[in-house]
């Protein structure tokens, strides 16, 4: 357990560390932290800050730089972080600008998030830990050839081409009835229907099972990924070749995703995932900022910040806890539900 007077050090070296990547002296602290006690004893506070793995230095008679121990005091000491309201309101502004689609919010709070906080951001696609059908629609192609497409919840869509084998049939009928049958229901609750079905429609909600499977089964999609450019642009990585390429293969593999997500997202906020904290090694130099949001009910995504240890972790947690909130209500409305921002 540190005394108040070793935190408010340790907050001192972290949050100069933060801003200028650069090993931070008793001096500087003295000057910072206003402790009104000699630069002697701040000194023997970094020693035993350093005994105790918070902080490291490099050569004896030089600054110090916190490890991973240090960064989880300093983020449990933040407490409560709000975006300034003007940011705020900036952001609003910028949703309404965009269309009512998933697409363009996704992608728009990525682009945001990476600008606002100078590293990556990724933005997975809300889903359902069973997908539900909406809506299916069959368009005739040629001959006896059309096309199957589900709508699901959380403006999810699959398609399949069939071929019926006969020409002469009406297609909408088989939408229309079997759209009536099965809306709302998952890939179990279709299977387990007992519904008197000709050979067309049997063939058609096959067909639906099969893309049902596939969706539930389905692995990460690709995410909504901006902001690289801003980490490989930090000093940690611009002078450390191996850690970017490192950092590159991940997306170029399409594995960061699966890298960076922790095991459980419990309950509402941001999660900070910090250095030698993250499961997968790949990750193990890097910071993870990670929130869920959508309806925990219907369908849920994360949004994340990925960066290297010494990220401004104030200013990234308050970002990505409001955008949530914002991608919150925007979910809410795909399913026809109202939340505000007061209720989060």
């Amino acid at each position: 357990m540190l005394s108040s007077r070793t935190e408010a050090i340790l907050k001192s070296i972290v949050g100069q560390y933060i801003i200028k990547a650069l090993p931070v002296s008793s001096g500087s602290i003295t000057e910072e932290a206003e402790l009104k006690v000699s630069s002697a004893t701040i000194r023997n506070e970094m020693v035993r800050l350093e005994k105790e793995g918070y902080i490291i230095r490099p050569h004896h008679s030089s600054g110090s730089i916190p490890l991973d121990k240090g960064y989880r005091c300093y983020v449990n000491g933040l407490g409560e972080i709000k975006l300034p309201l003007a940011e705020q309101r900036m952001i609003s502004h910028l949703f309404h600008q965009v269309e009512g689609e998933l697409d363009g919010w996704l992608n728009l709070a990525a682009t945001l998030l990476a600008k606002m906080v100078n590293n990556v951001a990724l933005v997975t696609t809300p889903r359902t830990r069973k997908c539900q059908l909406k809506q299916v629609e069959v368009v005739s192609l040629q001959g006896s050839l059309a096309l199957v497409i589900l709508v699901l919840r959380g403006a999810r869509v699959r398609q399949q081409l069939i071929n019926f084998g006969e020409s002469s049939y009406d297609v909408r009928i088989i939408a229309n009835r079997l759209s009536e049958i099965y809306a709302g229901m998952n890939r179990d609750e279709i299977a387990a229907a007992d519904n008197e079905l000709d050979s067309r429609e049997r063939k058609v909600r096959d067909c639906i099972l099969k893309e049902m499977e596939a969706e539930d089964t389905s692995q990460y999609e690709e995410p909504y990924l901006d902001g690289l450019h801003f980490t490989l642009n930090q000093p940690e990585l611009a002078q450390n070749h191996p850690l970017s390429l490192n950092l590159m293969e991940l997306v170029e593999q399409r594995s960061l995703v699966k890298s960076v997500m922790p095991s459980r997202i419990d309950g509402k906020g941001a999660k900070v995932v910090i250095g030698t904290e993250n499961q997968a090694e790949p990750v193990r130099s890097y910071s993870v900022v990670i929130s869920q949001y959508g309806l925990s009910d219907e369908a849920v995504g994360t949004i994340s910040v990925i960066g290297p240890t010494r990220m401004n972790y104030a200013r990234t947690i308050a970002t990505v806890e409001y955008l949530a909130v914002v991608l919150n209500i925007l979910v809410a409305r795909l399913y026809g539900k109202e939340i505000s921002v007061d209720s989060e």
